[in-house]
């Protein structure tokens, strides 16, 4: 009898941490889906929202580095002068916790394709866009974007020349 005890109370200590965590995972890909909702309306004060204080968005090349205040004025300058419409397709999320080291924390991946309408009859882009988000306490506080510059650029129409 005691053994059975032991086993149903291990049993439900192990299901009630799997509803923690799969609650807490589920919470912060919400976080996130709400936050590209935000960015496709070009909803400047709820991007801002999302993002803590301390918020530090890297990428997408490597040592490009942007604060709250920077990511939030350069989203208005981009939608005043450049972006007409921005668009998620076939956008899929996963959480995932990492226990240690210098990423350590609850993190939400975001893997897209990205149509971007520019303004002025310039074009419009479609491109594999991954960013990864770094959640605490309900916001993004660190962010790391990938996507291939080079091909939104050709697909403008812009050519690529070796520097002489």
């Amino acid at each position: 009898m005691k053994n059975l005890i032991i086993v149903v109370a291990i049993g439900f200590c192990m299901v009630t941490c799997t509803s923690n965590i799969e609650y807490k995972q589920s919470e912060n890909i919400g976080i996130i889906k709400d936050y590209v909702k935000s960015v496709e309306n070009l909803d400047f004060e709820s991007m801002s929202d999302y993002l803590d204080e301390n918020y530090l968005g890297m990428g997408p090349s490597y040592g490009d580095s942007i604060g709250k205040v920077e990511a939030v004025e350069n989203w208005k300058w981009s939608v005043a002068n450049l972006y007409e419409k921005i668009h998620y397709d076939r956008s899929r999320f996963v959480s995932v916790n990492i226990p240690d080291g210098d990423n350590k924390g609850e993190w939400v991946a975001n893997w897209a394709e990205l149509n971007i309408v520019y303004k002025d009859g310039l074009g419009a882009v479609t491109i594999w866009a991954n960013t990864n988000y770094l959640i605490e306490n309900g916001k993004i506080v660190r962010s790391i974007t990938f996507y291939n510059e080079a091909d939104a650029l050709r697909q403008l129409g812009f050519k690529l020349m070796p520097m002489e």
